[in-house]
């Protein structure tokens, strides 16, 4: 029999990782109830590690800035710094940040990498992004599930990114950010997959992270804790034989698109223009 408690933390990671997706995926609760430790439904994509393998954030990281606290002021004073970046080309770039629906997602670092990222162009990266996606999710949510931290949006009563989604994300803990762990995660993999071009992606990477405290989502401590959940994740990855397998063959498949001199699917000029406005 499937554990109820975990179906329920599986439910909410999809929540949060589909935030911003297309209708066709909006009913992530019926999904959640088919979900199983060694199972994903109809339209979500395994990832590589089993359950018990995922790093424990729980024990990983520190807890959350305590209420009226030296750390939650800092916090608090980012985040102001951040809602003044509503209307610019950096909350665009957020809002764009936010969607982890594919191809969207896949995207998101073909500036940094100066190549497509696509299921056509390079269908083992595709899968790699996707599969990865879900481990440094699901490892986030020890610790979500522990602290329940409040969202940002829920204190200051301030716009999001996404206000379709609300409601889901007040249903979910803030610390640590699912995002900021995804999206270090594939910074770190495709620094392996691309070393000349490491700057640019972790440049990218941070940005993405950086993405979900100007949504107003996310405080700036869950961002920082979820960069280092997603290396831990990226970590364990490494000792797992089909990760390692497609890591290799999506060096391979960037060779090729290099050879073919096939260029980024983004507006490389406007993201660049975007990721130089900070908080």
């Amino acid at each position: 029999m499937t554990n109820p408690g975990y179906r329920h933390r599986n439910g909410l990671w999809r929540l949060v990782v589909y935030a911003a997706v297309s209708l066709a995926f909006s009913n992530v609760e019926g999904l959640a109830e088919t979900a199983a430790p060694d199972k994903t439904p109809p339209g979500f994509v395994a990832g590589y590690l089993p359950k018990e393998a995922l790093p424990d954030s729980l024990s990983l990281l520190p807890p959350p800035p305590a209420t009226g606290s030296a750390a939650q002021a800092r916090d608090e004073e980012a985040a102001k710094h951040a809602l003044a970046l509503n209307g610019t080309p950096r909350w665009k770039l957020a809002t764009l940040d936010a969607d982890l629906s594919f191809p969207n997602a896949a995207g998101t670092f073909s500036c940094a990498l100066m190549a497509p990222v696509t299921e056509a162009d390079t269908p083992h990266l595709y899968v790699l992004l996707q599969r990865s996606m879900t481990d440094a999710g699901l490892a986030t949510y020890a610790a979500k599930d522990g602290y329940k931290r409040l969202r940002p949006f829920m204190i200051n009563n301030q716009p999001i990114c996404s206000p379709e989604y609300r409601k889901r994300l007040e249903d979910n803990g803030a610390y640590p950010s699912g995002h900021a762990s995804l999206g270090w995660a594939w910074a770190l993999i495709l620094s392996e997959i691309a070393p000349e071009r490491t700057n640019a992606i972790l440049a990218r990477g941070r940005a993405f992270g950086d993405s979900r405290s100007i949504c107003n989502v996310h405080w700036e401590s869950d961002v920082a804790g979820g960069r280092l959940v997603g290396a831990g994740v990226v970590a364990r990855l490494h000792a797992d034989p089909a990760f390692l397998a497609d890591l290799a063959a999506a060096k391979a498949e960037l060779a090729a698109v290099r050879g073919k001199k096939l260029g980024p699917i983004r507006d490389c000029r406007a993201e660049a223009e975007a990721m130089a406005i900070s908080p």
